[in-house]
């Protein structure tokens, strides 16, 4: 009866990674068939990370969260049971996700370049650019929670930013974002610093903003830094011919 118990109990246990695994797999399959199965296992490997990072983050502060799920070429995503107390709980957690993601990426890159690897290098320019986009100081991305602990006035600049990509390279995930994103821009306008609410959520010091903000704004530099120095190592693998086509200097 203790065998089937201890049975019965193991499997409760495994039964909470099943959807995480199954939803895994779904997404490394709908990928392979678009990209080849190594970067499809590397970009789900970094959307992983990622998202291992808000886990991880969560449960430090406390809070029930679930592990992470996935969609096909949509997002992925950890369910947070409990309500951030604060908004430096909040943008602690939305800090850790990009932060171990870039982690994550550093990785892959480093991997790559020794071992010179070219799809894993492009499974750590994945990881840099979808840690920096989350970074749009606008709920539901990352960004917007980071940077509610500064004012959520702030989502405000995340308009322009979406707009443009949005004109620029219009993607049905981008349109989501904006959807989603709609009711925070209204909450960003209609934002009273002076009620109670306001007070209690938002009572963050001076030092914590700071702290938090230049953070948020280092990672972003150096987000964008690496995402177009490894887009450009990308685009020269891709041309080989381009640079031995080019003349050497004395020989013109």
């Amino acid at each position: 009866m203790s065998r089937i118990l201890l049975l019965l109990f193991a499997g409760l246990k495994f039964g909470k990674l099943v959807p995480t695994v199954a939803t895994m797999l779904l997404a490394v399959g709908v990928y392979a068939i678009a990209f080849g199965w190594r970067y499809a296992v590397g970009f789900v490997a970094m959307l992983f990370i990622h998202e291992m990072g808000h886990y991880i983050a969560a449960r430090q502060r406390g809070l029930r969260v679930g592990l992470p799920m996935f969609v096909p070429f949509m997002f992925a995503w950890v369910k947070l049971e409990d309500v951030p107390h604060d908004a430096e709980t909040e943008a602690y957690i939305g800090l850790a996700g990009p932060m171990l993601g870039t982690v994550g990426a550093i990785g892959a890159y480093f991997l790559a370049r020794n071992y010179d690897v070219n799809w894993l290098l492009a499974v750590s320019y994945t990881g840099f650019f979808i840690n920096l986009i989350n970074m749009i100081p606008m709920p539901p991305l990352d960004g917007g929670r980071i940077t509610a602990v500064l004012s959520p006035r702030i989502w405000l600049l995340g308009v322009p930013i979406i707009g443009l990509l949005l004109w620029f390279q219009f993607s049905m995930i981008l349109l989501l974002i904006a959807i989603m994103a709609a009711p925070h821009v209204f909450a960003a306008l209609n934002f009273d610093k002076a009620s109670p609410e306001a007070q209690q959520y938002y009572a963050v010091t001076p030092r914590v903003r700071w702290e938090y903000g230049l953070i948020y704004v280092g990672l972003i530099a150096f987000l964008a830094y690496m995402t177009n120095d490894v887009k450009q190592q990308l685009s020269r693998i891709s041309r080989p011919d381009t640079v031995q086509s080019q003349p050497q200097s004395g020989n013109v």
